[in-house]
Formats: structure tokens, sequence, C-alpha cells
């Protein structure tokens, strides 16, 4: 198999928020894409319209466009291959069922889901695995066809060979076999007639000719059976690779009430799309340069030798670690956009501010941030002129030394236009004063931003400006 000729997809339903176990698929799938120099393939699963989340796709297309991960084929962009809407594709399902029951290996399956339901209780109170009895299996043409007329509700099940076993490639598990006996005939369609998970997902992936199907560890149940979909086409097998679970620092899976489970949880709060990508494709892994980009990423993963744990734990304080660092390393103007939405909800007056302004800002305090959000705080007394007390500074600082400081800084603040030499000034008189140069810093950030934390000085007069500066000074002076 030639690199070029290497397809992978990412194949979502749209039945609620983009999360993290989507997002690390949709990552791997794009990674291992790029490396082989292969095609990306973007499909949409919404048979179920009940549950259609996000019509369209368009929140879906929106962050992966967000997190930098591109598709080749898929909705809008169109393909060889289209529709790429699953809902769109029932024809194609039809006539793949079609050929399945004429080769013998679909029958109708006219059980209630009463039915269904009793005989799985029974089973598992007589301790034996619960699976379907082809009880429809053997039914007569006449049977069959009284429940027609009679408008029975039914479903397609495949026929299984459960006298064999069937084996896959997995990327990480190698070679697995299956013993079928222990598999169910499994159901092909809904009542509605639209084709389930199962069918049509094989169905898809065989017409849109994929190489290797990259999904969740949960799906690894679903592959014995697609696999004797493979064989009963006569199509060739797809290299599998099942992704370990994201679990949290519990070891339980990932769920709603964790913080980051979807991606927008991460989106709000503030952690940039690279870190996340980052974060997601190093988890479980070791790797000697953990700041990559995806580009930086697709060139080293090494996909030859891949980890056969289950689960991985998703640890907030890494990802935390991971988007500090890209935050400092990230273009001023590219941050200062990213910054900015959180500054217009908190500061409407934010809007007033040029863009050189607002690039400015964001960068003196980059440093600073662990998050995007974290510049509502960081800049607050930017935005905010702050409230200091003789009380806020003599919790700071030396109640004698402080009276000192006051008359310092208004012998110096006639040079405040020279941030530098007014800077200096500050450092001389304290040294000559024998006050620590610790305590005159406190004492000009607790009268220029009310925290004792931040900037130097000096980047905090060319923040504020000069006249600004001198009137936050002036004000805790008097």
């Amino acid at each position: 198999m030639t690199n070029a000729s290497i397809r992978a997809r990412f194949a979502p339903a749209p039945t609620g928020m983009m999360h993290l176990g989507n997002v690390r698929t949709a990552l791997m799938n794009y990674i291992f894409t790029q490396q082989k120099k292969g095609t990306f393939i973007l499909r949409i699963e919404d048979t179920d319209q009940q549950r259609n989340y996000d019509p369209n796709a368009e929140k879906i297309i929106e962050d992966l466009t967000w997190l930098g991960i591109h598709y080749e084929e898929g909705p809008i962009k169109g393909g060889p291959h289209k529709p790429y809407f699953q809902s769109l594709r029932s024809g194609i399902y039809q006539e793949k069922l079609a050929e399945l029951f004429n080769k013998g290996r679909a029958y109708r399956c006219f059980c209630t889901q009463e039915d269904l339901e009793k005989k799985r209780e029974r089973q598992i109170a007589l301790k034996t695995a619960p699976r379907y009895d082809r009880a429809c299996l053997n039914l007569s043409e006449h049977q069959i066809n009284e429940q027609l007329e009679k408008k029975t509700p039914f479903i397609w099940r495949i026929k299984l060979d459960r006298e064999g076993t069937i084996s896959i490639i997995d990327m990480a598990h190698g070679k697995m076999t299956f013993d079928l006996k222990n598999f169910s005939d499994f159901p092909l369609t809904r009542q509605d007639e639209t084709a389930t998970f199962m069918f049509a997902n094989f169905v898809d992936d065989v017409m849109m000719g994929m190489t290797h199907v990259i999904r969740g560890e949960d799906h690894l149940t679903n592959t014995a059976g697609q696999a004797m979909l493979y064989l009963a086409f006569d199509a060739p097998l797809p290299i599998f690779w099942h992704l370990p679970i994201i679990c949290n620092i519990e070891g339980k899976k990932l769920s709603k009430r964790d913080f980051g489970f979807s991606l927008r949880d991460l989106k709000d709060a503030g952690y940039l799309p690279e870190a996340i990508c980052n974060y997601l494709a190093i988890i479980g892994s070791s790797f000697k340069e953990e700041i990559m980009s995806l580009q930086e990423l697709s060139r080293i993963f090494n996909f030859e030798n891949m980890h056969t744990t289950g689960h991985i734990k998703y640890d907030v304080e890494k990802l935390q670690w991971i988007n500090r660092k890209w935050i400092t390393i990230y273009d001023d103007a590219a941050l200062s956009l990213h910054c900015l939405p959180y500054l217009l909800e908190t500061y409407p007056n934010a809007k007033k501010l040029e863009q050189a302004a607002v690039i400015r800002l964001v960068q003196m305090i980059k440093t600073d941030l662990t998050t995007l959000k974290d510049v509502v705080q960081a800049l607050r007394f930017y935005f905010e002129k702050p409230t200091v007390t003789h009380q806020d500074i003599a919790a700071m600082i030396n109640a004698q030394n402080a009276v000192i400081l006051s008359n310092i800084v208004a012998h110096a603040l006639q040079i405040i236009g020279d941030a530098t030499a007014f800077v200096n000034m500050l450092k001389a008189s304290s040294k000559a004063q024998n006050i620590p140069l610790k305590e005159t810093f406190t004492f000009m950030r607790m009268a220029l931003t009310g925290t004792a934390m931040g900037p130097g000085i000096a980047e905090l007069i060319e923040m504020l400006g000069v006249d600004e500066a001198t009137r936050r000074l002036k004000s805790v002076l008097e």
C-alpha cells in the first residue's frame, strides 16, 4: 500500500457537543494521515435525527477548524464519495442490504423488544451469555409472508457463521482473534428501516475506501461483527487502531460532570487550540520534547510502537502546564485576538482600544497567564482603578518604611515621564534609606494596581500612561 492511498476518517454523530474523546479521535486520524501523506475524511453519522443536536454539522466543522484539524473530503468540501452525511445515504444501505440478503447472510427478525428483553433476563438468570437466540432465522417463506401481510414490524439481522473465528490487525494490539460463537446475529436495521451504526459504518468505510479505522477502545466489541461484514462482501479488512478511553483522575470514564469533558468547557475556560491538541496527542505516551505543534506531532509521532492500555488518565494540571507553555511562546498579535473576547465580556471599554494597545497590554502580562481567561484578572487594574488604603499597604510593608517610601515616590514623581530614570531613582533612594527593594516595588505595585504582584514598575507606567500612573500614585500619597 502506498502512502498516497492511505485513507482514514473521523465520523462523529452530531448528537451533542464535541468531547475530548471525539477530539482525540479526530486528532489521531489527522496526524496519522498527515504523516503518511494520505487523505483525512470527515463523515457525519446523523441517522439518529431525533437526537440531532448539530444540523449540517456546523458546530463540528467549526470546532475542527478552530483546532487546526482540516479534512480533505467531507461536508461542504465534497469529494468523490459524497454525500458525507449518513442521512443522505439510505439508498446505498438498502442496496447493500439487498446484496447481503441475496447471499443468504441476512434475515428478517419479527421479535418485539419486549420478547427480546424477556429472553435476555432469562439468559442472565441462567448465567448464560445474553445473545439473540435466532428465533426468526429459520422461519418459512409462508410464516414470513404471514407476518408481512399483518404488517408486523421487523428488523434485518446478519446471519453469522458461529463455527469459526475471525482476526483483525490492530496497530496497538497486533493480531486479534475473536471466537464467533460468542457473538449474536446483530441488527442491520432499525424498525423504521434506517441502517444501524454497525451496518452504516461498515458500508461507508468500504464505499469510501478506508484503509485504516482509528476510533475509541469502546468500539472494539463492534469490530468482530464488522469484520464479518467485510468477509461477507469479500472486501479487504482495514487496519484498526482502538484508542484508549480517556478517564478522570479516579480512573472512571470521563463524564459531563468532569471539567473539560466537552471541548466547549476548555474553549470557554481559555485553553488554546494548540495546547489542547498538544496535550491529547501526548497523553499516555512519553516524549523527549512535550511542547509540539500539529506539524511537529505529525512528523515525529511513532505509529509503529503503540501502547496497548485500554485507559489513560486526563490530568487537568498537565493540560494547564502545556497551555501556559503555549501562551509564553505564542505570537503576541494572535494571542491578543484570543484574549480580547474575555476582556470585552468583562470590560466593555476594551472595545475602544486600538489593536496595537491590546497587543502591548497582553504582551506585558502573558507570563502571568495560565489560561486566556486569566487576562481578565491580570488586566483588571488597567480597566478598573484600584482602591488602595493605608491599611492595605500596612499589611504588606513596614509602617515606618511606608512613610519613607511615600516621600521617596513624591520626590521622584518629577521625572516619571522617563520611566527608566524614575525606577532608577526609586532604587537608589531606597538603597540609601536601607529599604529593601522588594518593599519598594510592593509599595509601587499596590499603588498602581492594588496588588503586590504583576509587571515591572516601568512596564506598569507604560501600560497606564504617565498621567494615569501619576494620578494613582498621588492618590495613595495623599
